[in-house]
This record gives structure tokens, C-alpha cells and sequence, in this order.
């Protein structure tokens, strides 16, 4: 039976009953720590042996939305695998620089390298692919051009876009608590995805059939430390595609029996990529 000296106070809501907390209770260490944590990037240039200086919107958000000023404790990560903990030194008008206190030695990059080649889709959804897969640990992004896509990207507008797409996936990395950037590249045609892209695993979702992923697994008794996805469009692959994609020896996987969204098939592969391969055990 629960009494009043060994549960949390509980509230009757509905049918359910919540942990209650009150209002001066303190939060634990690590809940509190990771709520008041401020993460900030800087290019490794901007690195320095004790300062670091933080510009445009990274200061930006640092003075004029959060308003931190000297002594504030924030968290500095440079896109290549490192992260320091420091504190505000000086706030200027364009940048404002953070003294190092020490460098963070915990790991939280997953040890797959993971390369997502994704077909493009219409509207705001290869976005939310960027952002939800940059969270899994996508190591490098590849916009495809394919046969049954309906969205072609003028020049101008490629480059508009491919900036987009790298300010949402260091968005996402920032505030997931990645210390490495995702790579985007220029959007290719298939053909030259597959000419380019050697990874020792290669696995293009299809449509038509194909082995499960844990079957692929059963295949390999040495870590997979390198894997490529490729996911199709909405119309799904051209015959053509499919051919070549074998050719250049990518195996056909499903992901069962329900028919998935491009967008779902990315964060459902990513997902059991990682599982697999990587770091979500």
C-alpha cells in the first residue's frame, strides 16, 4: 500500500493519476542541469587555446534572445566532435566570445556512419526528414534526383534550399546534443549517387520485395561500421533505377508489409540502422 512517507504526492486527474511537485521543491541535478544547458556552435577556426567567439546568429541568440551576459555557464560544440564547457567572457553588438572551462569527454556520437541518400519530396517534408534524421545520427545527407520525383530544384533555387536544409540539421544537432555537423551535398541524379557512394553496405528500400534488414545482418559477422540507404520518391523507384542500383551492389530490403511514406520509410530505416549498427540499443 502507498502512504504519504514513501510515494510522490499524486493528482487526480480524469482517470489518471500524476506526480505532483511543488513549487519550491528542487529538480534533480541531472534533470535541472540538462534544462539550463546552452548549446552554441563555432567553427573549429573560432576555437581558440582558452577563448572562443561566437558570431552571427549563434551570438545573436546568445545576447538578444536568451539575454546571457559575463559568468553565464553555456556549452560550445565546433560540428567535428568536440564540445567544451565555458563561460560568457564579454557580449558584443556581432559576436561575443566564452572563456573554456574544460572539454567534455563523454560520447554521444553513434560509431555508424551513415549515409542517407533521399529522393525529393514536395513541400515542407524533406525538411522534417533532415531534422528528424540529423536527431537519429545521420552522418551525411544526399538530396536525389530520381525518375518518378516530381520536385526539379533550378540552380538558384538548389542553393536556396541546400542552406535551408543546413541550418535545420544544425538546428537539430544543437538541440539533440550531437558535437558533429551532418553533410549535405548538392542534390544528385541516382546514377551518380550510386557512382560515388562505396560504403561496405549498401541498401536501397524497395517497393517490389527485398529481405529484411535482419536478414541482411545475419550476413555480416564483422561490425558494420558504414551503411547507405537509399529511399525512393513517392511514386517509388524507376525500373531502371532499381537495375542500376543492383548493379552497383545494393541489396533490396522492406521494411514489412505495410506500405510507408517516404518521410515514415526515412526515420523507420534510420531508426533500424542505428539499432543494428549503431548507438539505439
Amino acid at each position: 500500500m502507498l502512504t504519504a512517507g514513501d510515494c510522490p504526492r499524486l493528482f487526480l486527474l480524469g482517470a489518471s493519476l500524476l506526480p505532483v511537485r511543488w513549487q519550491n521543491e528542487p529538480l534533480p541535478c541531472d534533470h535541472k542541469r540538462r534544462m539550463q544547458r546552452h548549446r552554441f556552435y563555432a567553427a573549429p577556426s573560432d576555437i581558440g587555446d582558452l577563448l572562443i567567439t561566437l558570431e552571427g546568429d549563434q551570438a545573436h541568440h546568445l545576447s538578444r534572445v536568451l539575454r546571457l551576459g559575463p559568468g553565464a555557464r553555456v556549452f560550445v560544440f565546433d560540428g567535428q566532435g568536440a564540445e567544451f564547457e565555458c563561460e560568457v567572457a564579454s557580449v558584443g553588438k556581432v559576436s561575443a566570445e566564452v572563456r573554456i572551462l574544460s572539454r567534455l569527454e563523454d560520447v554521444v556520437e553513434s560509431p555508424l556512419r551513415l549515409t542517407l541518400g533521399q529522393a525529393l519530396v514536395k513541400g515542407d517534408k524533406f525538411d522534417w526528414i533532415i531534422q528528424k534524421t540529423a536527431e537519429l545520427g545521420v552522418t551525411r545527407i544526399v538530396p536525389l534526383a530520381t525518375e518518378h520525383s516530381d520536385v526539379l530544384l533550378r540552380e538558384g533555387r538548389a542553393e536556396h534550399r541546400l542552406q535551408r536544409w543546413r541550418r535545420i540539421a544544425l538546428e537539430a544537432v544543437r538541440q539533440c546534443g550531437r558535437r558533429s555537423l551532418v553533410e549535405i551535398v548538392e542534390p544528385k541524379s541516382f546514377a551518380e549517387f550510386c557512382e560515388v557512394d562505396n560504403d561496405e553496405l549498401k541498401l536501397i528500400l524497395s517497393e517490389q520485395g527485398g529481405c529484411s534488414l535482419r536478414e541482411v545482418t545475419a550476413q555480416f559477422k564483422a561490425p558494420v561500421r558504414a551503411v547507405t540507404l537509399a529511399i525512393g520518391p513517392e511514386g517509388g523507384w524507376h525500373q531502371g533505377e532499381s537495375t542500376l542500383a543492383g548493379c552497383h551492389d545494393f541489396i533490396p530490403v522492406h521494411l514489412g508489409a505495410r506500405i510507408l511514406r517516404t518521410e515514415t520509410a526515412a526515420i523507420a530505416a534510420v531508426t533500424l540502422a542505428q539499432h543494428l549498427f549503431g548507438d539505439l540499443k
